[in-house]
């Protein structure tokens, strides 16, 4: 057993080691919150991208909400741990915050590794979006619509992709392609050399991928500042079992 004098020494080191960590569990809280708000975003922002993609990528919202109510209940239990002061239970708390920063890391790996399969495969979709296109509320359709009216633009690589499908065939191309409502009949939309001087001439490939990786970076680096973040806790929580352990402290 530890002296009288050692643990008078060592109790200002863990009333310390305790706030700074009951700070940093508040803080993780909060970027459960944060993270639970990305999910979220993302959800919502690149719902219409999504709907373009296999079903394993439009899981990777629900995903991150998964995430952040995990986090979300993890910083509160690492705040009853720490309150506490109970050994098992701070050694509990490094080990899933271990955990948690290994899946969100190789999360991270693997949707870097995979990205430009991500790119292949919505190609691949918009082209057969594209032929399939028709006026009836199908999904894809739907998408199609209205990533051409937000992005300003028409096609695959560009306008001339509508010229082999069935839908031009019969209306020419859609009016979601057109610069104007106004002025973009369907007379002109039937005569390719008309339409390129009434549509958005530019392909909507490059633009979609180019905006879904500029909002998927916020949501990446988003994550993995969290999951660098827990690396704190860990060492936290580590040194104030360990100090607990090794003096024989009891917290009230």
């Amino acid at each position: 057993m530890a002296s009288p004098s050692r643990r008078l020494q060592t109790k200002p080191v863990i009333t310390c080691l305790k706030s700074v960590l009951l700070t940093y569990t508040f803080v993780f809280w909060v970027s459960g919150i944060v993270l639970l708000a990305v999910g979220i975003w993302g959800r919502v922002s690149l719902a219409v991208y999504f709907s373009l993609l296999d079903e394993k990528a439009t899981n990777v919202p629900f995903v991150l909400v998964g995430a952040g109510t995990v986090v979300v209940l993890l910083g509160t239990f690492g705040c009853f741990a720490t309150c506490r002061g109970s050994t098992w239970m701070l050694k509990l708390y490094a080990m899933l915050l271990s955990l948690i920063f290994l899946i969100v890391l190789v999360a991270a790996i693997v949707g870097f590794v995979f990205r430009h399969e991500i790119k292949t495969n919505f190609e691949s979709n918009l082209n057969v979006a594209l032929r399939d296109y028709n006026v009836t509320a199908d999904r894809h359709s739907e998408a199609v619509d209205t990533i051409q009216r937000t992005l300003h633009c028409c096609g695959v690589q560009n306008y001339s992709d509508w010229e082999s499908t069935e839908y031009f065939r019969q209306r020419g191309i859609p009016q979601s392609c057109c610069k104007s409502q106004d002025d973009c009949s369907e007379e002109d939309l039937k005569d390719p050399n008309k339409a390129k001087l009434k549509v958005f001439v530019d392909g909507c490939f490059f633009l979609v991928t180019s905006t879904m990786e500029s909002k998927m970076s916020v949501v990446a680096g988003i994550s993995f500042g969290i999951a660098c973040f827990q690396l704190i806790g860990i060492i936290l929580s580590c040194c104030l079992s360990r100090y607990i352990t090794n003096n024989q402290y009891e917290m009230v």
